[in-house]
């Protein structure tokens, strides 16, 4: 019978070539965890005793399945763990960070997350992630497997961060000396063994430029983010009104928020990557509000096919983008002013209450001066 050592030597051939399989389909770096994540429990206790999922109910009603990989997939003994940049190759090298905070400061722009705007990553990297299976099989034989991207309850960033992929942000997300935090992550739990690979320490010291920049200070502690307050969960996840209080932070972001990414020094070093899944789509980049908002239905499932945004529906959707015409609206010029509230007027009578009452709120920015 072999000893530990020798079939954790046999598992690092078998590794060396499951990372060369990785990177040919796209993934820049690959690692291996255990299945012990007990230690990442107690986090995970204080985070829902705290209410800080807001309403992503789902984190809850699975509990501590998420930090327990065999319980999760009975079998498992390793976990191995990818990252897939999705910074277009079309990125110019140290201009993107600045490029993208300019959006921002132009009101009447629509500014969708960096992510969202190319092809759905769940399918691209559950898609990759069973082609590595099939590779994988020819060398180890029959295995079982599981394969996830964001896609149930897995503890992911903690993964990650067991198997050496980076280590856990000041704004949560995982960082690497070599690609910042601008990649998507994926799982494949197998039920073989492999020798984990060595963890990385924290590299984000004194700063604190993540926390400093977040619109709505979700970023409640290092490390500890209240999506109650996060722009990203309350344009995409939330299902309800955006509370009134945070509707003017949000700014002209319609889908999602990159602040805390932009400013990251890290990010410098953020990859590109070559896959066509991730190229920029023309409609959902440097468009006019009201152009976005002028979308029925049928438009918005046209534009959005094949890609995240779908998730939100037209009716978020038009939420999203009322919220930011009534920020626009706010400080427009009289001749913009009198197209962005047309615009907002074409929807007052909307089937959805929803969609009614964040028109009303947006018209009213225009009527008095606000101090935010």
């Amino acid at each position: 019978m072999a000893t530990t050592s020798q079939h954790y030597e046999y598992s690092r051939e078998w590794l060396q070539q499951i990372r060369a399989w990785a990177q040919e389909l796209g993934f820049a770096e690959l690692g291996v965890s255990g299945v012990d994540l007990s230690s990442a429990e107690p986090y995970l206790l204080e985070w829902l005793a705290q209410g800080f999922h807001g309403g992503m109910q789902y984190m809850e009603r699975h509990g501590m399945m998420r930090a327990r990989p065999a319980e999760l997939v009975p079998g498992t003994l390793s976990v191995i763990t990818v990252a897939m940049p999705y910074l277009p190759s079309s990125t110019t090298e140290h201009a993107w960070q600045a490029r993208e905070l300019s959006r921002l400061e132009k009101r009447e722009e629509g500014v969708v997350s960096l992510y969202a705007r190319g092809r759905d990553y769940h399918k691209v990297i559950r898609s990759r992630l069973r082609k590595l299976c099939e590779r994988i099989e020819t060398l180890v034989g029959p295995f079982g497997h599981r394969v996830f991207s964001d896609s149930a309850p897995v503890l992911e960033k903690e993964l990650a961060c067991r198997s050496g992929l980076g280590w856990r942000g000041k704004h949560s997300l995982v960082l690497s000396r070599d690609a910042g935090s601008m990649f998507f992550l994926g799982e494949i739990f197998v039920d073989f063994a492999l020798e984990p690979t060595e963890n990385v320490s924290p590299h984000c010291g004194t700063c604190t430029a993540c926390l400093d920049i977040c619109p709505t200070g979700a970023i409640v502690a290092p490390g500890v983010v209240d999506a109650r307050l996060c722009i990203s969960y309350l344009t995409i996840e939330h299902h309800g009104p955006i509370p009134e209080s945070l509707r003017p932070l949000i700014g002209n972001r319609v889908y999602g928020c990159d602040d805390c990414q932009l400013v990251c020094p890290w990010n410098k070093f953020a990859q590109t990557t070559e896959l066509p899944d991730f190229v920029e789509r023309s409609q959902l980049v440097g468009q006019d509000l009201v152009t976005l908002f002028m979308w029925d239905e049928a438009t918005f499932l046209m534009k959005t096919e094949g890609g995240p945004i779908r998730r939100v529906s037209h009716e978020r959707w038009l939420r999203n983008v009322a919220v930011a015409l009534g920020n626009a609206l706010r400080d427009a010029n009289p001749s913009r002013a009198d197209e962005l509230r047309a615009a907002l007027l074409s929807r007052a009578d909307h089937p959805s209450e929803l969609v009614r009452e964040h028109v009303t709120w947006a018209l009213a920015q225009g009527e008095a001066p606000h101090l935010l």
